[in-house]
């Protein structure tokens, strides 16, 4: 198998949620050009990652939709659909809890721990267990190795401690400086320096 760049292995989560949601509609196989429309990906590039991973598909045949969830959860891990857990339940947090309603991706939010874990539990938008933050150890799921962060403060004694409890990779949704553990990775979610971005290319095309 061909070396794989970073750019392409962040589309194999997109292209596995497409096809799992296929698969439960009923679908068998689908040709590139029919898949681009659901993942809005060209074609040519779906042929591309695709051919990284082996001869999978038949010229008019297409591709065998199972086939493709099997070697795509592979190449995502085993452990691919997992239990994580949500740091904060504040008004980000409660946004994530609500979006957890998702359909065919990565594993799902099974609780959630924070400091006013009673007042958050009577909370709206709140459709998962609310621990107190002390309670993490004795509450986190087994084997859970994702957590989402989204604290206002405190982030490096938290991040310190599920570094303890087994959890190996972080999404951070604060603004707060910490030192990652080793061994643990992070992906961070800035919104605002996501517009920013945005922004200033918008911008740049108009010069």
């Amino acid at each position: 198998m061909s070396e794989i760049s970073k750019a392409t292995l962040k589309r194999f989560p997109v292209y596995l949620k497409a096809l799992r949601k296929l698969s439960s509609n009923g679908m068998k196989r689908i040709k590139s050009a029919e898949l681009s429309k659901y993942v809005d990906i060209r074609a040519t590039t779906i042929r591309h990652d695709f051919s990284l991973i082996g001869q999978l598909g038949k010229q008019g045949y297409g591709y065998d939709i199972e086939e493709l969830i099997d070697i795509f959860a592979k190449q995502l891990g085993e452990d691919y659909d997992q239990d994580m857990i949500l740091i904060g339940v504040g008004r980000l947090g409660k946004a994530i809890l609500n979006y957890n309603n998702w359909n065919h991706v990565a594993g799902e939010i099974v609780c959630a721990f924070d400091l006013q874990a009673e007042k958050r539990r009577n909370e709206d938008k709140v459709n998962v267990p609310v621990y107190h933050i002390s309670e993490l150890a004795e509450k986190i799921p087994a084997g859970c190795e994702i957590a989402i962060l989204c604290i206002p403060s405190g982030a490096q004694e938290i991040v310190d401690e599920l570094h303890r409890l087994g959890v190996k990779g972080i999404v951070n949704f604060t603004r707060e400086h910490f030192v990652l553990p080793e061994g643990m990775i992070k992906s961070d979610v800035d919104v605002v320096s996501t517009i920013e971005e945005l922004v200033f290319e918008v911008n740049s095309r108009k010069k």
